[in-house]
C-alpha cells in the first residue's frame, strides 16, 4: 500500500486528523487578512481596470506585421510612438493577439482621428492600410454587459442558496457556502486588481465559472458533514464538531484530487494562452478558472466546514452533545 492510500485511509477513518475545526480562527483570519489586503492595493492601484468592452473606445488590430513575432515589448514600442504622433498623452493598451497580429486600444477617437491612426500604425508596423481594422466600441454597450453579468450573479446567488438550504434542509449550510463563495470571488477578482489586469468579458464569464466549482467542492464536503451528524445519536462518543471535522478530513484527499484535475489543464491553457498566443480570451478565462479553482479549494476546507460549525455551536442539541462528550475528551476538533 503506497504512503498516500495508507494517509488517505488513516484520513477517511480517523486513525489520522488534522484539526481543521479547532483552528477555525487561524484560516478566518488568514482569509479576512487576504481580502483586506487585496482591496486595499486594488484601492491604491485605482480601482480595476476595465477592457473597452466596459467602458468604451477604439481598436485597431494590426495583422502579418513582424514586431507582433518579437514580443510585446517591441509591439507596444511601436504603438506608443505611432499613438502619440496623433493623439498625444493617450496611453494605449497594447497586447499580442493569436501569435501574429497586435491590438491597440486607445479612448474613444474622432473618425478623422480613427482614419489618421490607422494610417500611423501602417507606416509604424510596415503594412499596408488594409492589414489595419479599427472598430468602435461605445460606453452603452459596456454598461449594459455589466448589468446583465450583474443579474446574472444576483440570480445565481438566490438560486443556489435556495437549492442547498432545500437539499442540506438547513439555511446554515447555504450562508457557510454562500461566505466562502464571496470569499474565492473576492480574492479571485483582487489579483486582478492588485496586478493591475484588464476585466474583460472573458475574465467575467471566468468569475462566473468558479462560482459553479466552489459552490461543487463545498457541497461535496457538506454532503459528508451531513452523513456524519446524521448518526450522532445520545450513544455518540463525537461532538459535532468533531463530527465536521471527521468529515472534512473524510474528504479532503477528494478535494485535493478533484482540485488537481482542474488545475492542470487550465494550467495548460493559462500557459498557451499568454506565453504562446498573447494576452486574449484564452488567458483571461483561464487565469481567473486558475485563481478561483485553488482558492475555492481552500475555502471549502479551511472556511466553510469550520463557519458552519461556527453558526450551529449555540444550539441546543449541539451543546447537549458537547456536554455529553467533555468529560470524557478535550475540547477540540480533531479526531483520532
Amino acid at each position: 500500500m503506497s504512503m498516500l492510500t495508507r494517509v488517505g485511509n488513516d484520513l477517511y477513518t480517523g486513525a489520522r486528523s488534522f484539526d481543521f475545526v479547532g483552528k477555525r480562527v487561524v484560516w478566518y483570519s488568514i482569509g479576512a487578512a487576504v481580502i483586506i489586503l487585496a482591496i486595499a492595493f486594488t484601492a491604491l492601484r485605482g480601482g480595476f481596470v476595465f477592457g473597452i468592452e466596459f467602458r468604451g473606445g477604439s481598436e485597431f488590430r494590426v495583422t502579418g506585421s513582424s514586431a507582433a513575432i518579437e514580443g510585446t515589448a517591441a509591439a507596444t514600442s511601436i504603438a506608443v510612438e505611432a499613438v502619440d504622433e496623433v493623439v498625444t498623452g493617450a496611453n494605449p493598451r497594447v497586447s499580442i493577439v493569436g501569435g501574429d497580429s497586435v491590438r491597440v486600444q486607445t479612448e474613444q477617437l474622432t473618425p478623422g482621428e480613427t482614419d489618421e491612426l490607422r494610417a500611423a500604425l501602417a507606416d509604424a508596423y510596415g503594412v499596408t492600410q488594409a492589414d489595419v481594422a479599427s472598430s468602435f466600441i461605445g460606453a452603452t454597450w459596456g454598461a449594459d454587459i455589466t448589468r446583465q453579468a450583474v443579474l446574472a450573479l444576483v440570480v445565481f446567488l438566490l438560486f443556489a442558496s435556495v437549492v442547498m438550504a432545500l437539499y442540506f434542509r438547513t439555511w446554515k449550510m447555504a450562508v457557510a457556502a454562500i461566505v466562502a463563495l464571496f470569499h474565492d470571488l473576492i480574492i479571485t477578482t483582487g489579483v486582478y486588481g492588485v496586478l493591475g489586469l484588464e476585466i474583460t468579458p472573458a475574465a467575467v464569464i471566468g468569475f462566473l465559472t468558479i462560482l459553479g466549482y466552489s459552490l461543487y467542492d463545498t457541497v461535496v464536503v457538506f454532503d459528508k458533514v451531513r452523513e456524519n451528524t446524521s448518526e450522532d445519536g445520545v450513544e455518540s462518543r463525537r461532538t459535532f464538531a468533531q463530527s465536521v471535522n471527521l468529515a472534512v478530513n473524510q474528504t479532503l484527499v477528494r478535494s485535493i484530487n478533484t482540485s488537481v484535475v482542474a488545475v492542470l489543464p487550465t494550467a495548460a491553457i493559462l500557459f498557451i494562452g499568454s506565453l504562446l498566443l498573447g494576452a486574449g480570451t484564452l488567458r483571461d478565462i483561464a487565469l481567473a478558472l486558475f485563481i478561483g479553482t485553488l482558492v475555492g479549494t481552500y475555502s471549502s476546507i479551511f472556511l466553510a466546514a469550520p463557519l458552519y460549525v461556527h453558526l450551529r455551536e449555540n444550539e441546543p442539541e449541539v451543546k447537549k452533545q458537547g456536554a455529553r462528550q467533555k468529560a470524557a475528551r478535550p475540547e477540540s476538533g480533531a479526531v483520532r
